[in-house]
């Protein structure tokens, strides 16, 4: 046993914070604490300690917000809002729009049916929770994603998403299991007309077994996408002997339907509820189980060492931010919060990884160093050093020259950050699909510094914004901002 760090957890059957530390052992990381009433808990964390410490490399601690939502801070998770101890801005928003829902699924954040009441904020409400997204500082909350319960069984659907674009999100999301979306071809259209950017379409796997609703549901709805150009990400909740071994068709079916589908978010199941310790030994997966599976079930054509913490792009906000002279959004999550990688779909519709194309450390280091000059020059000196240094970055994209791949990425990085064209970065996705991976903590992996280094907030009607984490399990702030606005079930 080799002791990593210590941090604070909760215990797994009466919630207590408590202190907690990080281990690693037989090749794994371990979560272990005591709790005066209930005992010792070891629970796992990442299934693999060598790809744990790589993602360590990358770790990048954020600048928080300069204006808080909550005055005074307490201990951790205790005073969610976001406090001044919070490291990081919001990359992602989520607003609960409703929790209403045509469907019943068991190991769902939100089971909304048997909550009771009805919780669905009015429209200005809405607006106020946008609002203030927009105004943190000092980098304003640049993507929402509109959730529940189902979005769409709310008649203004169309209406917040136009005010969400009214409000400058240059990305508007929204979640959805895809049952009105198969339905009723024109909401496709009403959507990506209104601004909607992108389907979060929950997609368990490409079986009936795995997937009952593929045929009924989850095709039609993404065809129905596809026929209006309305982008979907495929976001498949992982458990252990249940669809883990479709991941790799999940991606080999997302690739051979690059053309509408943008990316795959896999999601290890989250034990929130009555899950019992048996459930949790039985079904859980982290995420080096998601990026081993997809190697072996890919049979090596995507590996593990494809997958980069989401820190690691940190390098880019810095380029762009000392080139700009602007605060710029920070991708700076707790690197074991996620996993990612692009892959390029070519003509023959094989996925090559971005990782065959780019050296992708090189590529960093190289844009480390541009970053540091830029820093360090007037506005002349900066276009000297731009021109030198896109010459080394691009040796870094010139790893390997893939046929089939329909993409220049030369120009894609020339365009981006010499004529600030961030609109080419669209084009990337025409032929590129992102693999990625959160895991999203319970009660039995939990862990307080990945909170206070969440960047995927929840905005409620009270004007806080909430960890993800916090949000749905631990405290579980959900239920307490629900019931704050819940309506009897017959109105």
């Amino acid at each position: 046993m080799t002791p990593i760090k210590r941090t604070k957890s909760l215990c797994p059957v009466c919630g207590k914070l408590l202190d907690a530390e990080i281990i690693e052992e037989g090749g794994a990381i371990w979560i272990c604490r005591t709790c005066p009433e209930h005992g010792y808990a070891k629970n796992l964390y990442w299934s693999d300690a060598e790809m744990y410490r790589r993602f360590d490399t990358y770790d990048r601690v954020g600048r928080g917000v300069e204006n808080p939502n909550v005055d005074l801070p307490g201990e951790c998770t205790t005073r969610c809002g976001l406090c001044a101890n919070h490291k990081s801005g919001t990359l992602l928003a989520n607003i609960d729009v409703t929790n209403r829902c045509n469907l019943k699924c068991e190991f769902c954040f939100a089971n909304a049916r048997a909550c009771g009441y009805i919780y669905e904020p009015t429209f200005d409400e809405i607006t106020s929770m946008l609002t203030l997204l927009r105004n943190e500082k000092p980098v304003p909350c640049p993507a929402v994603q509109l959730s529940g319960g189902e979005p769409t069984m709310r008649d203004d659907l169309v209406d917040i998403i136009k005010k969400a674009r009214e409000l400058g999100f240059s990305q508007v999301q929204m979640a959805s299991n895809g049952v009105k979306l198969a339905q009723n071809p024109e909401l496709a259209k009403n959507l990506r007309e209104a601004g909607l950017s992108t389907v979060y379409l929950h997609f368990d796997g490409v079986s009936k077994e795995t997937n009952p609703l593929l045929e009924k549901t989850s095709l039609p709805a993404i065809e129905n996408c596809r026929k209006v150009g309305l982008g979907v990400v495929l976001v498949p909740t992982i458990i252990h002997g249940k669809n883990d071994h479709e991941i790799g068709d999940i991606i080999k079916f997302a690739s051979r339907n690059v053309d509408i589908i943008r990316g795959i978010n896999f999601q290890p199941v989250a034990f929130t509820g009555a899950a019992k310790e048996d459930d949790v030994l039985r079904e859980r997966v982290t995420i080096p189980d998601i990026t081993r599976c997809a190697e072996e079930q890919m049979d090596g054509k995507l590996k593990s060492s494809d997958f980069y913490p989401i820190p690691s792009v940190m390098t880019i906000c810095d380029l762009i931010e000392a080139y700009t002279g602007k605060p710029q959004i920070m991708f700076c999550a707790h690197p074991h919060c996620g996993a990612a990688t692009y892959g390029f779909v070519n003509d023959e519709g094989d996925l090559v990884p971005i990782t065959r194309v780019v050296d992708v450390d090189k590529f960093f280091a190289e844009a480390t160093i541009l970053a540091e000059k830029f820093k360090t020059t007037g506005k002349t000196g900066k276009y000297l050093a731009m021109a030198a240094g896109l010459g080394k970055i691009n040796k870094a994209v010139s790893k390997e020259e893939v046929e089939g791949i329909r993409i220049d990425l030369k120009k894609l990085i020339y365009d981006a950050l010499v004529k600030h064209d961030y609109g080419s970065l669209g084009k990337f996705h025409e032929h590129a699909l992102f693999i990625g991976s959160m895991h999203f903590m319970d009660a039995f992996n939990y862990d307080t510094e990945r909170v206070s280094r969440c960047c995927i907030h929840y905005a409620t009607p009270d004007g806080r914004l909430i960890p993800f984490c916090t949000y749905n399990s631990g405290p579980t702030y959900r239920e307490e901002v629900w019931k704050k606005g819940a309506k009897p079930l017959s109105e």
